[in-house]
């Protein structure tokens, strides 16, 4: 069970990334749980957003890919327990040297995001 779970979340994170990388927003949409919250920092900024608000923000700006940015996302842990999960993801782009802290359920038999912490490290 642990192993098909920790292929299904590395496949939900690796959608993630190209939704973000790519600016693809119907791979988010899959993603994210439609009522999830996303909290951070930009340059000290807080940052507080409901899903379709971050959605409508990746929609409207030219996406690292069209930017002409190298991919360098990478998924750096991924803790497991039942069918809750958190992953720590290193999410350069944009100029920004971002680090996810995600939570994952299990929801109706799929994983999805429920939470998005993020901030910028100098």
């Amino acid at each position: 069970m642990y192993a098909n779970n920790s292929k299904d979340i590395q496949a939900l994170i690796t959608n993630y990334f190209q939704g973000i990388y790519k600016g693809k927003i119907k791979e988010l949409e899959k993603v994210f749980h439609p009522r999830a919250l996303l909290f951070g920092d930009i340059n000290g900024v807080p940052y507080f957003k409901s899903l379709a608000d971050y959605i409508k923000g990746v929609k409207n700006r030219k996406s690292p890919h069209e930017l002409g940015e190298e991919f360098k996302m990478k998924i750096l842990s991924v803790e497991i327990n039942g069918d809750m999960a958190i992953a720590k993801l290193h999410v350069p782009m944009l100029g920004f040297n971002y680090y996810d802290f995600i939570s994952l359920a299990k929801v109706d038999g799929n994983w999805k995001i429920v939470n998005k912490l993020f901030t910028h490290v100098v």
